[in-house]
């Protein structure tokens, strides 16, 4: 997920950190915990933040999902995916692989009409297309995806020193055009890796842990 101004992705040309800015971490008014800056002013990023991102994900149906909503994510705010992911969930199967992979004409009508989700009809196509490639990988693609992960790093000091892609996400990124996924760039990719723990980006004084079950 690289955004605009929060974790996410992003449509503009010139690649921007996949962490937003503030460059320096803000406590949280009322637990006395200092947290990643784009974490701060909404109950549903900080959720998010504490119990999900950078946390290590597995699982293939899982990480299509995340692959899916990094690419709906592109040009837009982050929590405007954490707002309809419920509905996303609902719309595209709970993103299982094998069933994704069948959708039809009908189901790319459905997923059009439905105010719930971005309906982005590249994107819509792109999710269905990428299941089919997922599905026929003759692998499994948690294998493919964490093979990118880099070692075990120091965390950033700050927001700032985040960066927007690293050599791991260009060459997932080439890696995925390759087997013929679509709306997976390097600036995507790193999002990716961000948000399902193949990095830790928490800054240096952020009280999460991810390491930790």
């Amino acid at each position: 997920m690289t955004a605009a101004a929060k974790p996410g992705g992003t449509a503009a040309p010139k690649p921007r950190a996949a962490s937003p800015k503030p460059a320096k971490p803000a406590p949280e008014p009322g637990d006395g915990r200092t947290r990643c800056g784009w974490a701060d002013g909404s109950q549903l990023y900080r959720d998010y933040h504490d119990q999900e991102w950078g946390r290590p994900l597995h699982g293939d149906d899982a990480l299509f999902e995340r692959v899916c909503l990094e690419a709906f994510q592109s040009g837009l705010a982050w929590i405007t995916i954490l707002r309809k992911r419920p509905a996303f969930r609902a719309a595209f199967d709970g993103f299982v692989i094998e069933r994704v992979a069948e959708f039809g004409d009908a189901d790319v009508e459905r997923l059009m009409a439905d105010p719930g989700i971005v309906r982005n009809s590249a994107k819509i196509h792109a999710s269905i297309h990428n299941a089919r490639v997922a599905r026929d990988l003759g692998r499994s693609l948690d294998e493919l995806l964490w093979s990118f992960a880099p070692a075990s790093g120091k965390r950033p000091r700050t927001l700032a020193d985040v960066p927007a892609v690293t050599v791991e996400s260009t060459a997932l990124a080439k890696e995925l055009k390759r087997l013929g996924f679509k709306f997976v760039g390097p600036t995507t990719a790193y999002a990716l890796m961000q948000a399902t723990g193949m990095v830790d980006d928490h800054i240096a004084d952020c009280w999460v842990n991810v390491r930790t079950p």
